[in-house]
């Protein structure tokens, strides 16, 4: 037997992720590829499993900690085989620790420990780091609300079921609890549970919807002019590594709106008083998944050209539906893009992506007669654009002028460049 220290594996570039389980303590005895933790970002939960089996003789992390790769998990007393490779496992259901083999006494003294780590609002209540910031932004005291899993660990789920217990009781609106209809007596069904990447999303955009007053603002832009430059080049992006489609013009247009109307390149702080202006241009794209729908993030896109966009958007794409995206290439964002052109429809309305205060979704794109200055009806290409906005930062009028502007970058000859 030897002392052996277990440190965080890869983890997909991600740093300073959330430990919010331990699920061993001193004295435990593990098998390799045993959980030794879980953490956990805003979209996606990972459990580090043991590269070796042994017994835990140390742990030099507590819930609530920010870990990246390298930290120090534990030391164990590993028996003597070699050790497997360190690999996290993404969790696919809310957080389920593997028996350890230790008494029950013990099991008794590990949970109050991890129930008493945990910081800030709420404290001696058992939630990870999300499901604290959702309780927080709905205005709901965790201590009042009962976990429902391991180790009463409090959920999401179990923040909106408080919610709407508090308005089914009369705490709230007064809204009623939605029926729980038995289909199966109306004809055959089939139960098809959701994905985790929808059970996440969803939770996130009923917390956007409930707390962004949203406003759409419609528009168009003729891209006649870029459509045929895009067609022209298409072939030489190939060449070079690159898909050329519309939403690398569009990132591009997004970055010169962002810089001419700064409060859309922005987020309202945690007390909701204070505007944070940002400085950098973080562009978040929709990207449809087997799974469901995920926001990969673009960075620095004001300083990258049309072909590096293209060639970046292409891997963060294929990564997204096939590998699945870390949690640094999922945040950050200033601004989010939703494109449907490739689908159809004529216009929607897009939730905006918080802490954004603004996403702009788009269309299909259609030929029109277009009246010029001379009174020539002319055949255009007009793309329709969708701006959802935070209407506690955003008032229609800038709405307009900031879709008016967006719409001239994209008809603007300068913007029809590779560079």
């Amino acid at each position: 037997m030897a002392i052996q220290k277990i440190h965080i594996p890869d983890i997909g570039g991600s740093a300073d992720v959330d430990v919010i389980e331990l699920l061993v303590a001193v004295g435990d005895t593990v098998d390799a590829e045993q959980s030794l933790i879980t953490l956990e970002g805003d979209k996606a939960s990972m459990e580090v499993p043991s590269p070796v089996a042994g017994v835990i003789k140390a742990v030099h992390i507590k819930i609530g900690d920010k870990v990246s790769e390298g930290t120090l998990i534990c030391d164990m007393e590993a028996e003597d085989a070699a050790p497997a490779p360190t690999k996290t496992v993404e969790k696919t259901a809310a957080p389920s620790p593997t028996p350890v083999h230790r008494a029950a006494a013990s099991t008794d003294e590990y949970v109050p420990r991890t129930t008493a780590t945990m910081p800030g609002a709420g404290a001696g209540v058992y939630a990870g780091p999300h499901v604290r910031r959702y309780a927080r932004e709905l205005g709901v005291d965790l201590t009042q609300v009962e976990g429902t899993a391991a180790y009463h660990r409090v959920t999401a789920g179990d923040v909106q079921d408080h919610v709407k217990g508090k308005l089914a009781n009369g705490g709230g609106s007064g809204l009623p609890d939605a029926p729980d209809v038995d289909f199966s007596k109306f004809g055959e069904i089939e139960t098809q549970p959701l994905s985790k990447i929808n059970k996440l999303s969803g939770a996130n955009l009923h917390r956007n919807w409930v707390l962004v007053p949203h406003v759409t603002q419609f528009d168009e832009a003729d891209i006649t002019e870029l459509e045929a430059f895009r067609k022209a080049n298409k072939a030489k992006a190939a060449e070079l590594g690159a898909r050329l489609t519309p939403l690398v013009f569009l990132m591009k247009a997004a970055v010169a709106a962002l810089k001419a109307f700064p409060t859309f390149n922005a987020s309202l702080d945690s007390t909701g008083e204070n505007l944070i202006l940002k400085k950098y241009f973080h562009i978040g794209v929709a990207v449809e998944t087997p799974n469901g729908l995920v926001v990969a993030v673009v960075k620095d896109v004001d300083q990258k050209s049309i072909l590096d966009l293209a060639k970046e958007l292409v891997a963060l794409s294929e990564k997204a539906r096939e590998k699945g995206l870390s949690l640094k290439e999922m945040q950050g964002s200033c601004f989010t893009l939703s494109s449907l052109g490739g689908i159809g429809g004529t216009a929607f309305t897009p939730i905006v992506n918080m802490p954004d205060v603004a996403i702009l979704g788009v269309s299909r794109s259609q030929t029109k007669p277009i009246y010029d200055k001379a009174g020539k009806i002319n055949p255009r290409l007009m793309l329709p654009l969708s701006l959802s906005y935070d209407h506690r930062v955003i008032d229609g009028a800038a709405a307009a002028r900031f879709t008016t502007f967006f719409a001239q970058q994209l008809a603007d000859a300068a913007l029809l460049t590779l560079s």
